[in-house]
């Protein structure tokens, strides 16, 4: 089955508009990720990322990958571009998107 992008971007666009009159000017966007393989593929995963300029951490406990950017000047456009990015390399190891946040710094 294909990703839905336009679905995604759509979310995005929702998420960003309901908080965007308090949303810092500059922050850093985080992008979780969770895998949907037995046997996920952190390590290719990670560096599939990172070589793009993403930060990569992984919290075992919640079986997640959070892929860090920034710090943005922050909008949903610029929120998307990355987003977009981040999902089309996190697809490609059986990863699937869920959701992100803004981290002040």
């Amino acid at each position: 089955m294909s990703h839905d992008y336009i679905a995604q971007q759509a979310e995005t666009f929702e998420s960003f508009e309901a908080f965007a009159k308090d949303a810092p000017e500059v922050a850093v966007v985080t992008y979780q990720f969770y895998p949907e393989d037995v046997e996920p593929k952190w390590e290719a995963v990670q560096k599939a990322l990172e070589a793009r300029g993403f930060r990569v951490t992984r919290d075992d406990e919640d079986e997640l990958l959070d892929a860090e950017i920034g710090p943005l000047k922050i909008s949903a456009a610029v929120i998307w571009q990355h987003e977009k990015i981040a999902t089309e390399i996190a697809l490609k190891f059986d990863f699937t998107p869920d959701g992100w946040g803004l981290i002040e710094e």
